[in-house]
């Protein structure tokens, strides 16, 4: 039986651990590898070429943004899943204008990440409940025929400049 590959990219080790167990618990699934920064997380993914990228969103060196972008970008077939602790529309907005294929929150159930995993290679779309009420309000309600402006002003280099810059 052919498994799930799985790389997961959080910058906290205790939360890799977790999510490891937790993947590692499915005969059907395994973590190949795991990246504490986004820029790691790019260079896995090229690597190993996995089906499903568990991505934090605030990473060092480069963002789970940007890191998600270029790995869509470069790895053919690949799916992203969004894993953070932020539900504010900035991260979400600029998660789903990656096109990840879900957006799960830190507080969920274990179960449900597992759950979202099969959806994902389903080729569903999983969403936690708790960004639902956002999706709603910016992408469901504007007027019809209205279209959404891309609402970053930097480029992905000129925010990958401004982190590091930030970052020391």
């Amino acid at each position: 039986m052919k498994k799930i590959r799985v790389l997961l990219a959080d910058d906290h080790k205790i939360v890799r651990d977790g999510l490891k167990a937790l993947v590692d618990r499915c005969d059907d699934m395994e973590v190949v590898a795991e990246a504490e920064t986004g820029r790691k997380a790019v260079r896995l993914a090229q690597k190993l070429n996995p089906e499903i990228v568990i991505m934090d969103i605030s990473m060092p060196d480069l963002n789970g943004i940007d890191a998600t972008r270029q790995i869509l970008k470069e790895v053919k077939g690949v799916k992203v899943i969004a894993l953070s602790m932020h539900s504010d529309r900035q991260y979400v907005d600029g998660m789903l204008r990656t096109g990840v294929s879900g957006y799960l929150l830190k507080d969920c159930a274990a179960d449900e990440l597992i759950q979202c995993i099969r959806f994902v290679l389903a080729g569903r779309i999983c969403l936690s409940p708790g960004i639902t009420g956002f999706l709603v309000n910016e992408y469901v309600l504007p007027a019809k025929g209205q279209v959404l402006a891309d609402r970053s002003e930097l480029s992905a280099r000129e925010r990958e400049v401004l982190q590091l810059i930030a970052e020391g």
